[in-house]
């Protein structure tokens, strides 16, 4: 059987890169050259669209720079919108406040002008707060001018120095001031303060009231500045006051005459009495200083005290009296310490409190404070604690033991067993004992002798301790502290050997040694300032 012809039309060729009917794509392109575009297509139309966007971008970028300027010239006003300075705001409001009020000023700073130097302060650069300050010296002026006119001069001078202080212009405040002293000195009365002030100079009421010659002089003054006869009796007052000083230090009274001379200088620098009154106080001050030396040398330890603070207290800056109470703190210590060895314990803690309250730092306070201590730990041990008939037999038996030491020629040596040992343990227990006093004295001329031959050899250690045993034997007699000063001099001439020699720690040791000695001896300053400058050249 024959199949009829099939009359289907073919299909149309696929186009280039579409799919096929069986879902392939054919390989190929789009003939672009074939393609034609009519007027109302859509690519037509976004090419016509490309200028427009250029210029859309460009007003973009353009209101970007404009708005950034914007915010860098706008930013304190915008700052100041969105994030309002408060505390500042709140000053200035208060301090306006205040200025309604007439509270100008005010201690405790809720015055106008203590509120408005807050607000400036937190912000130096608003200029609102400076506009108010000026208000407020505007005001201090007008309440001036009020107070004048009301006769309130207290108050208008009050008000016055506050427009100055708030820089109102000059011309203005020196002619208010001006109408002020002239309206005072109307209604005060001149010729009647002058006439108060000569009867008070010639009554010897020259200063010190409110109604003395000086202040009514001064008062005077101070409303008419030009007026002669204040300016002469001013000048008459202060000779006086300045003859009063002159009979002071003749008396010994530095502070008092200092204080008339710090008067005289305040107000009037240039009288003609104040060279020679200067020159006569500076003198003063200089004896009682040596004065002062010579009893600590002498260890009349309060006279010397009392000498140091009298010129303190009419030279406040007197470096040499203030090293003087020094060197008096560490004689009261040394003090202290000879009254431990003696076991005299109340005047051991007494010497030790003045030498704490003057040299509270020095060593040789802290020393005396572990001798007394020491002291009464040994007193404990050697009989304070045992019962009244066991230290009477403790003290018969090393007054005995001394004794026999003494006629065995074991005077200060060999250690524990010498006389001056087991005496020093007997005065341990009955410190004022007859025979203990007794026994001391016969062993003073030994100790003396010891000191004496120790020294001649030169063997500067055991004469200490030599001399140690004569402060308790003797106390600080004069014929101690020579010895003293001959041993601490004794130990520069070793230092200086030694600094000759290079030996600058050994050198250093023997200026202590010097200086615990006796911190006063002559040359003791001028070998330390020779070490000082030897230690600072060696050192690299």
């Amino acid at each position: 059987m024959t199949r009829p012809p099939d009359t289907t039309p073919d299909p149309p060729p696929p186009r280039r890169g579409a799919p096929a009917s069986d879902g392939r794509v054919e390989p190929g392109g789009v003939d672009w050259g074939d393609v034609a575009f009519s007027a109302s297509s859509p690519a037509r139309a976004r090419l016509r669209r490309l200028p427009a966007l250029a210029w859309s971008a460009r007003a973009i970028a353009i209101a970007v720079l404009v708005g950034v300027l914007l915010l860098l010239v706008l930013r304190q006003p915008l700052s100041d919108w969105l994030w309002p300075d408060t505390r500042g705001q709140q000053l200035r409001a208060d301090a306006a406040q205040a200025l309604a009020e007439g509270r100008l000023t005010a201690l405790d700073g809720r015055g106008a002008r203590e509120l408005y130097e807050a607000a400036l302060a937190l912000d130096p650069d608003r200029p609102d707060a400076r506009e108010g300050l000026a208000r407020v010296g505007e005001a201090a002026l007008a309440k001036a001018r009020a107070d004048l006119a009301a006769r309130r001069y207290a108050d208008a001078h009050a008000a016055l120095a506050l427009a100055r202080e708030l820089a109102v212009p000059r011309a203005r405040t020196d002619a208010l001031a001006r109408e002020l002293r002239e309206r005072e000195a109307a209604d005060a009365g001149i010729d009647e303060l002058l006439a108060k002030a000569g009867a008070a100079r010639a009554a010897g009421r020259y200063d010190g009231a409110p109604d003395s010659a000086l202040a009514l002089y001064q008062r005077v003054l101070e409303l008419q500045p030009a007026r002669n006869e204040a300016l002469e009796g001013r000048e008459d007052t202060l000779a006086d006051l300045l003859q009063l000083a002159r009979a002071d230090l003749e008396r010994g009274e530095l502070a008092a005459a200092a204080a008339i001379v710090r008067r005289a200088q305040a107000v009037d620098a240039g009288h003609v009495d104040l060279p020679d009154t200067l020159d006569a106080l500076a003198r003063a001050v200089e004896r009682r200083r040596a004065n002062a030396d010579a009893a600590l040398r002498r260890s009349r330890l309060a006279a010397a005290l009392a000498g140091y603070r009298a010129v303190l207290a009419a030279a406040p800056d007197d470096a040499d009296a203030a090293r003087g109470i020094l060197r008096v703190g560490g004689a009261y210590a040394r003090r202290s310490e000879r009254l431990s060895s003696d076991f005299d314990f109340d005047g051991a803690a007494a010497a030790l409190r003045i030498a704490e309250s003057l040299a509270p730092d020095a060593s040789a306070t802290s020393a005396a404070r572990q001798h007394l201590q020491r002291a009464r730990r040994a007193q404990a041990r050697l009989g304070g604690e045992l019962p009244t008939a066991e230290r009477r037999r403790r003290l018969a038996e090393l007054l005995r033991d001394a004794a026999e030491a003494e006629s065995r020629g074991d005077l200060l040596s060999p250690p524990g067993e010498s006389a001056y040992d087991r005496l020093r343990a007997a005065r341990a227990i009955a410190p004022q004992d007859r025979r203990v006093r007794a026994a001391s004295a016969r062993l003073l001329p030994a100790a003396r002798a010891c000191f004496d031959r120790e020294l001649r050899g030169n063997r500067l250690q055991r004469a200490r301790e030599c001399l140690d045993a004569r402060q308790v034997l003797e106390g600080e007699s004069a014929g101690w502290r020579e010895d003293r000063r001959r041993l601490a001099q004794r130990w520069m001439a070793v230092g200086d050997e030694r600094l000759g020699a290079g030996e600058v720690a050994a050198a250093q040791a023997a200026l202590a040694s010097a200086r615990a000695l006796d911190p006063d001896a002559p040359g003791l300053d001028e070998f330390a300032e020779r070490l000082r400058a030897a230690r600072s050249a060696a050192e690299p």
